[in-house]
């Protein structure tokens, strides 16, 4: 039979389907349409809309995968709509709670121990010692070229001008491949994950929780995204910060955190150091 007439054959009969979640006849128009190539006309989806991502337990799997001509269990109850949402309901109560309710409630920051922090990290700063640049030169358009790759993996490149390839290569962004061209060390994901970790996800303004990064030296005032720049912060540090510098940032006040963020400590005369290296 060719196509044109199974479609037509089609059209003929009644636009109803079965789902395969509520075992319920249901109009054709209930079901999503398959996508691809190879999709017909009338090829749609096996569940219908309301029944889109809601899983059905493995007995109800196993009942409508088996076949039609096998009898199933008289006493097994019928899968409805209700059924299937009060099994969602049910599904949601052991749902995993939000990364931000997840977060273990941290401890009381001193002033000594956010110190301390900072110290660390500056220490590992100074042990990235800068790079030699002397072997880089223009090429005749009198640029460098700067190779990296994307967070998917797509190459790209670019040509940059002299003094921002010697600062990447010596602030350990970027490496030189040949006296032309260098290549970035760490894409955009690869390069956050980097700081975070680097910084144990600790705030190096405040101690707390930080899960973004900050430059030290802001863009504004000729800083550039590198190990060397770039230190693990919170959001509200990073936004209250802005373009100032450091010390400027640190000698205003660093914002504290609310005290409902904090657990109490088990003797309060001799708060823990949570920051102990």
């Amino acid at each position: 039979m060719t196509e044109p007439q199974q479609n037509k054959d089609e059209a003929s009969k009644p636009l109803i389907k079965k789902c395969t979640y509520c075992q319920e006849m249901k109009p054709l128009t209930d079901f999503q349409r398959r996508t691809g190539r190879r999709a017909g006309p009338y090829s749609r989806r096996g569940p219908c809309r309301s029944c889109r991502g809601l899983a059905p337990a493995p007995q109800e799997r196993a009942a409508t995968s088996a076949p039609s001509g096998e009898e199933t269990n008289p006493s097994a109850a019928p899968v409805t709509q209700h059924s299937l949402e009060a099994n969602t309901a049910a599904h949601s109560l052991e749902a995993p709670l939000p990364m931000e309710a997840q977060r273990p409630r941290r401890k009381l920051v001193t002033d000594k121990a956010r110190e301390r922090h900072r110290q660390r990290v500056r220490h590992l700063l100074s042990r990235l010692k800068p790079a030699d640049t002397r072997a880089l030169r223009l090429n005749r358009n009198g640029m460098i070229r700067l190779r990296g790759k994307t967070d998917q993996g797509r190459r790209w490149h670019q040509e940059i001008e002299l003094d921002l390839a010697m600062t990447l290569v010596r602030e350990r962004m970027a490496v030189i491949v040949n006296p032309y061209t260098v290549r970035r060390l760490y894409s955009n994901k690869e390069f956050r994950q980097y700081v975070l970790k680097r910084d144990r996800y600790t705030c190096f303004f405040c101690g707390d929780y930080g899960d973004t990064i900050d430059h030290l030296l802001p863009r504004a005032k000729g800083g550039h995204t590198t190990p060397v720049n770039c230190v693990c912060a919170c959001n509200e540090c990073n936004q209250v910060k802005a373009a100032r510098d450091v010390d400027e940032f640190i000698e205003s006040g660093v914002p504290q955190p609310s005290p409902d963020d904090f657990e109490a400590p088990d003797n309060p005369d001799v708060p823990e150091d949570p920051l102990r290296t």
